[in-house]
């Protein structure tokens, strides 16, 4: 069976301290406090294995937060393998301090890896790939990351005949596309932003210029929007619904990895892509009603996916 290979370069140890009020430059007591292993590529990897798909999750993992993160994560998602290169610095932390009026959040930046972390991570992927597979890579790039850092994961990942799905950003965005991943998947200001497009379809045809193979941007209340040379399809929820929007571009890349494993190999990629939109909307959607980022309710996201509405 198609495995989904989830990388994570800058992997986060979540914690969340709860509090009636919080107050700055004063002591506050905290009435709970959670921990979860964190990180794009880590929700993308729980939401592919409860829907029954082999997954196995990659990153950099260091310290005692390292070790706190993969014992998290086998307790929450023991179907997914753990693949971690390990490195001497500790992993990050987010802290989120959430009291009766809203949440504040501390995100720790991702400590410096180095050119051999690079490798040794990307041989350890390439080493488990088979072709068909899909290889998802999610999130900002530690500290120390270069380009082609970058672009040589996702040259190693599709020269082992994986399908490469990129989440990310900025520069990285514009280094993923020209490094040919099959799909990037940013949201509407992350597309105008980094390719200083006047509109969202402009800055689609411009990261397909740059070399990917499509895009699928996230818009928000609008939806999904796919563009590729074949085309473009639009698809969105028939309302609006409130909620936390933390994890549903990661449920995205969810629903995206699994239409892509489940395609038939006579099945174009634009069609394959095509097909799992309604579940990407459905499963962000779904994503937006949970509170916790990498959990869905399955019942729910199905019963999203008959109001999703397509136009080509």
């Amino acid at each position: 069976m198609t495995t989904v290979h989830c990388l994570t370069p800058n992997p986060a140890l979540d914690i969340t301290y709860r509090l009636d009020s919080m107050q700055l430059h004063a002591v506050n007591r905290v009435h709970s406090v959670e921990q979860r292993p964190g990180g794009k590529g880590v929700n993308v990897a729980r939401v592919v294995a409860a829907h029954g798909l082999p997954v196995a999750g990659y990153g950099f993992l260091g310290g005692r937060a390292g070790e706190t993160l993969a014992e998290l994560l086998a307790e929450y998602a023991p179907g997914v393998v753990q693949r971690w290169t390990p490195v001497p610095a500790e992993t990050r932390r987010t802290i989120a301090v959430v009291d009766a009026a809203d949440t504040t959040m501390l995100n720790e930046p991702g400590r410096p890896v180095t050119d051999a972390d690079w490798e040794a991570l990307t041989r350890t992927l390439v080493d488990a790939c088979r072709p068909g597979d899909v290889v998802t890579i999610s999130g900002s790039l530690p500290a120390g990351t270069v380009a082609d850092h970058l672009t040589g994961v996702i040259a190693a990942a599709r020269a082992a005949g994986a399908v490469v799905i990129a989440d990310t950003s900025g520069e990285a965005l514009l280094t993923a596309a020209a490094a040919g991943a099959d799909v990037v998947k940013p949201n509407r200001d992350e597309i105008v932003e980094a390719t200083g497009a006047a509109d969202v379809r402009d800055g689609i045809r411009r990261l397909l210029d740059h070399g990917c193979g499509a895009v699928v941007a996230s818009m928000g209340a609008d939806g999904m929007l796919l563009g590729a040379a074949d085309g473009f399809v639009t698809a969105r929820l028939n309302r609006v619904l409130q909620g936390n929007p933390t994890g549903a571009g990661d449920a995205v890349v969810a629903a995206l990895a699994h239409g892509l494993a489940l395609s038939s190999p006579s099945q174009s990629r634009f069609a394959a892509l095509g097909a799992a939109l309604a579940d990407a909307v459905a499963w962000s959607a779904a994503a937006v009603l949970s509170p916790v980022a990498g959990e869905i309710d399955q019942r729910q996201a199905a019963r999203l996916a008959l109001d999703v509405l397509i136009q080509e």
